[in-house]
């Protein structure tokens, strides 16, 4: 069996776009196995807007699983799409805020949030704290840079949704904030 490195990128390039989670090629002696961790891919992809006239927070229609294109000649191809689908667990970027005047603090990158500027200091802001505008609230680290976020309003800290030194998504909710 003959398999250039070109369709192989071909072949691996339209099994990226599909929701199959393991391909194998069989032929003869030759054996090829491709696995894609749904979990990692899940935390590294950034949410996708809203479709027009969809109510926030809620998607319009389900999506249409793309399908797994033909095995080059001569192939066994055998792939395995997650069997009891089941809807993904609800992010915190999705969560409507409890109070319409609350205002969200939006993470505006992937990257790790941090409460503190080191670890043996205090966190930027608590629950309940008063802040100011241009306050910094938080750092998110993206490819070993500190990234202070700020508060675009002042008013009081009502809820810090995101945990100290666990990864974030890109628009996803840090924190909450009730206006002056």
């Amino acid at each position: 069996m003959q398999l250039d490195l070109n369709q192989l990128r071909e072949l691996l390039a339209d099994f990226d776009k599909t929701d199959i989670s393991e391909l194998t090629l069989k032929s003869g002696d030759f054996e090829l196995t491709v696995r894609k961790d749904s979990h990692l891919r899940e935390r590294l992809t950034p949410p996708a807007p809203p479709p027009p006239g969809a109510a926030p927070g809620w998607p319009a229609a389900p999506p249409t699983p793309p399908q797994l294109p033909a095995a080059p000649e001569g192939l066994e191809a055998r792939g395995t799409a997650g069997a009891g689908v089941s809807a993904p667990p609800a992010s915190a970027g999705a969560l409507p805020p409890l109070d319409k005047k609350w205002v969200d603090v939006i993470s505006p990158m992937v990257g790790t949030f941090y409460r503190s500027p080191a670890p043996d200091e205090p966190p930027f802001v608590g629950a309940g704290d008063r802040i100011k505008t241009g306050q910094t609230v938080c750092i998110i680290e993206a490819m070993k840079l500190m990234n202070e976020i700020e508060a675009e309003v002042s008013g009081q800290v009502m809820e810090i949704l995101a945990q100290n030194a666990e990864p974030v998504e890109y628009g996803q909710v840090l924190m909450r904030i009730n206006p002056d």
